[in-house]
């Protein structure tokens, strides 16, 4: 080839290259995503007649936990808790760990370059033919290969890469959404233990106060030994449930400093259980907006966009696959002389392999990614109408632990008033011991479970704030 040819050839080449980069840029096979369709509800159910038939409520999902959860002492432990815990961690490195990925995978769309030296120094031994010779060769290269993305499987690749990075952004959010929720209820019920205790030392303390005036009767013959042996039964028994919920206590605040990322510890207290701040209604919100605001609906959607792209990595391995290289650099016996123009050298080539005979692998490979796809869709419906049932029953626990709470006040201050009319009674000879041991018995179970059901009540409050989604914002 003469000069003239030569450099005919040379512009040539940057516009071939760049031609084929625009071409390789214009075509994607593969399903593009697009959301399943969902039944979602008008209204949830169980929602009260008032909220059935508004729809701009606020949804109390939407309030930051600092604005749902309003003890002070509970907010510190919960800002623990998201600094400390140790799945929130773990999925905060799964996060990087999708991100690197999403690099790696991206960067198999542009051109690979490698840079290279090479020195050779070779002697050859003397024969009867010629004498000993000493050879010397230095290169300098610079190399590059690309194969070119005709059919998007790279972009679809990045694509699935991408999504799996927000699945798991969308994970952790899931994680902190079901750890302030965790946290709160925890607390909510270590207060109620609290409660409980409380109770029990003050029925003690009245029993043993009982016991001595009944000791006292029994000693001037004014009463019989049985009641005595009553009393002590009374004093007994609230001595004897004081240990295990000390032991709850200490169980319960174990439990709370491992949410915490802490080792077992005191755990420090802020308002009473009767003092806990909460609405006496909970807006629920437009089902709707659920889609967007349950990190965990919008993991499973994220997923579904990952698999849903791998289908177009599939179906691109039944074309061509086309890659170009190249190498330019200099080559001389003589370092002085290495990078003059007679020492240059480059090559410049393409390659093309088209898939001729698998026996079935690539076929399979789609079906394989469509039924992946198909699985997924289903996940993330299954995920959307458990979301739904998950918030109605939420919303029913609220209403009727509201109303059971209610009743148990009542049930309550009858049997403390039960129990003082038995006091009088038996002080004043109408009635025997026995009496007011049915009726303290009965003041003091209604007490404790007055205290579960203000607990209930407070725990399907968190309940309606996870199952709407509140708490990652």
């Amino acid at each position: 080839m003469g000069p003239t040819e030569t450099t005919d050839m040379q512009p040539r080449t940057p516009t071939l290259l760049v031609g084929l980069a625009v071409v390789a840029g214009g075509c994607t096979v593969g399903p593009d995503y697009k959301r399943p369709v969902v039944n979602v509800p008008d209204a949830y159910r169980a929602l009260p007649a008032d909220q059935a038939d508004s729809t701009d409520l606020a949804s109390f999902g939407d309030q930051k936990w600092w604005e749902a959860f309003q003890d002070e002492t509970l907010q510190l432990l919960i800002r623990t808790a998201l600094e400390q815990n140790y799945d929130v961690r773990i999925a905060a490195v799964r996060i990087l760990q999708a991100g690197a990925q999403l690099g790696i995978t991206r960067a198999d769309q542009f051109p690979t370059v490698t840079a290279g030296a090479t020195t050779l120094n070779e002697r050859i031994p003397r024969t009867l033919a010629q004498p000993a010779v000493n050879t010397s060769v230095s290169q300098v290269s610079l190399s590059v290969g690309w194969e070119l993305d005709f059919w998007g499987k790279f972009r679809r690749a990045t694509e699935s890469a991408r999504a799996n990075l927000l699945a798991n952004e969308w994970a952790r959010q899931a994680v902190i959404s079901t750890l302030v929720s965790d946290v709160a209820s925890a607390y909510f019920q270590l207060r109620e233990l609290d409660l409980e205790l409380e109770v029990s030392r003050q029925t003690l303390a009245s029993r043993r106060d009982s016991l001595r005036l009944t000791q006292v009767l029994a000693d001037a013959g004014a009463t019989a030994l049985l009641d005595v042996r009553q009393a002590e039964q009374l004093v007994f028994g609230a001595a004897a449930s004081i240990p295990a919920l000390e032991e709850r206590i200490e169980e319960q605040e174990n439990f709370i400093s491992t949410l915490l990322g802490n080792n077992p510890q005191p755990v420090p207290r802020g308002r009473s259980l009767t003092e806990q701040p909460h609405a006496p209604e909970v807006p629920a919100g437009l089902p709707s907006a659920l889609l967007e605001r349950r990190p965990d609906i919008r993991q499973t959607e994220q997923q579904l966009v990952a698999v849903t792209a791998t289908i177009g990595v599939a179906k691109a391995d039944y074309f061509p696959q086309i890659s170009l290289t190249g190498i330019g650099g200099f080559q001389s016996s003589a370092l002085t002389t290495l990078f003059s123009g007679p020492a240059g050298l480059w090559t410049l080539g393409a390659h093309a392999a088209q898939p001729v005979f698998q026996a079935g692998r690539l076929r399979n490979r789609v079906k394989f990614a469509e039924a992946q796809q198909q699985e997924a869709a289903l996940v993330y419906q299954r995920t959307v109408q458990q979301a739904f049932r998950e918030v109605s029953d939420a919303l029913v626990a609220h209403r009727k632990s509201q109303e059971s709470r209610l009743q148990q006040e009542q049930l309550a201050r009858a049997a403390e008033d039960a129990t003082r009319l038995s006091n009088m009674r038996y002080k004043g000879g109408a009635t025997s011991y026995l009496e007011v041991l049915d009726s303290d018995t009965r003041r003091f179970v209604a007490q404790l479970n007055l205290a579960q059901a203000r607990l209930n009540e407070l725990q399907s409050m968190v309940r309606i704030y996870r199952a709407l989604g509140g708490g990652w914002q």
